[in-house]
Formats: structure tokens, sequence, C-alpha cells
């Protein structure tokens, strides 16, 4: 289990020290796996987000938490800026959070973003014109690959097709 640890989560882990020695047990003193199963779990719990970081109203944190998922973090690009730990997922959460806070909706706060960034920082673009090759493309190169099948399936099933060779004559 691999986690980053952040302030709030050190000064647990510093806490969690007299927690530890009480933890071990089993013969001579080893920890058990399921005691540090469970410490890890805590401190990565602890470490999800910073208190400080949170905006007071839960119902607005919720709806903050909802355009994270939806959000790619440009250094990770493929993650959403919830699951990254990258200093600029914490910057693009801080704006997602200033906007929430200042009442803009999900559509704005999106478009916003958009418009900084452009249409990669969402995990799930829409269709537009724009990216129409990216959608289309895939079932394009699908066709062709099949058309290129059935031609040489059908050349291979026809075995005069291969040997008969055009006749030149001569005028």
């Amino acid at each position: 289990m691999m986690c980053v640890l952040r302030d709030g989560a050190a000064r647990l882990l510093r806490m969690t020290n007299s927690v530890f020695v009480m933890v071990r047990s089993g013969p001579k003193g080893r920890v058990s796996n399921h005691a540090l199963a469970i410490l890890a779990a805590v401190l990565c719990i602890a470490a999800a987000s910073d208190p400080a970081e949170r905006l007071a109203d839960p119902a607005q944190e919720a709806r903050a938490r909802e355009i994270f998922r939806e959000v790619r973090c440009l250094v990770c690009q493929n993650e959403s800026i919830d699951d990254s730990e990258a200093e600029l997922a914490g910057d693009l959460r801080a704006i997602v959070r200033q906007q929430v806070a200042a009442g803009r909706s999900e559509a704005q706060i999106r478009d916003f973003l958009v418009a900084r960034y452009g249409e990669f920082v969402l995990l799930k673009p829409p269709f537009s014109a724009g990216n129409l090759a990216l959608w289309v493309g895939p079932f394009v190169v699908l066709l062709i690959g099949g058309v290129l099948m059935a031609v040489l399936l059908r050349r291979r099933a026809d075995p005069e097709a291969t040997t008969r060779r055009p006749s030149f004559r001569p005028s």
C-alpha cells in the first residue's frame, strides 16, 4: 500500500508512534500484518486531504469532489485531480474550490477550466467538431482494416486471381 504523507498525516504518524508500539504482537515482538495494514489505512485516510484545504460547507465540498473526479491532472495525465498528488493537481483543486465557493455551477467551472487549459483537462471531453477525428478515427481504422481483410481473403479463395497475368498484345 502506497500513500504520500502530507503535513497532517506526518503529525498523525508522530502521534501514533506510541500506538505503533502497542500494536506489536506475535512472537518475539514482531508486528502483525493486520496491524500494519490497519495503521497504513488510517494514515492514508488521514493523508487524503488536509482539513485546511476543505470548504467549510460539506455540500460545497461534495460538489467540488464530484468536479475533481471529472478533471484530469495535467502532470499525471491519466488520473483525476482527486487521485493525483502532483502540485499542479493541488492548485487545480484550489481553483475548483474557489469557484464552488463563489457559487458557480459545475458547467461554468468546467467552461472556465477548458478556456484556461483546453479540452484535454476533462477526463471525458464532450463530442465536438474539434475532436471529431478522435471519436470517429478508431471506427474508420477498423472499417478500412475489415475491407482490406475481406479483399485479401477473397484473393486467397480465388487462386486464378493471383496466377492470372494480363496479356500484352502488341499493336
